[in-house]
């Protein structure tokens, strides 16, 4: 048996802020605001895998009201997904995900980002896609003002 599940997530940029993808400092101007991290890719992903099995969403796990999630390290909501994907005995058969940002050019980072998931995941990294996208020059994202995610996720069952 295979389900699929869709995560997408945007964070607003500031200057001065860190900006993390995928649990790796990009260097910039901006960085990304939020409670947690501000890590748009994990969020994506971690929502991909809780809704692949109509688990809820991240917010409904990690709530931004709980000050225990404060800076939290968004690694720990993506594992914490994992965990509950493998409890109802399914593994994850491949990741596809979109990165748009206009500053910085994140083509560079790609493969320490696909990496750092893997690690995150304990799967091969050739079931991570990560692709770099702009918005060039249109809404939030393509003014600079905002960094989205988005992913899509094939778990199977596997007993």
């Amino acid at each position: 048996m295979f389900k699929i599940g869709f995560g997408n997530d945007i964070h607003r940029l500031e200057v001065g802020r860190k900006l993390i993808l995928g649990g790796v400092p990009i260097p910039s101007e901006k960085g990304a605001v939020g409670h947690s991290d501000a890590d748009a890719l994990l969020h994506a992903i971690t929502d991909a895998l809780l809704g692949s099995l109509a688990l809820g969403d991240i917010g409904s796990h990690f709530s931004d009201r709980d000050e225990k999630w404060k800076d939290a390290d968004s690694a720990v909501f993506l594992r914490s997904a994992i965990e509950l994907v493998r409890a109802e005995q399914f593994e994850i058969e491949n990741i596809d995900s979109i990165i748009t940002i206009e500053q910085p050019k994140i083509k560079p980072y790609i493969s320490e980002i696909r990496e750092n998931v893997s690690n995150i995941l304990m799967i091969s990294v050739d079931r991570i896609s990560v692709k770099a996208k702009t918005h060039e020059g249109l809404d939030s994202v393509g003014l600079g003002g905002a960094v989205k995610a988005e992913a899509v996720v094939l778990i199977g069952r596997f007993n």
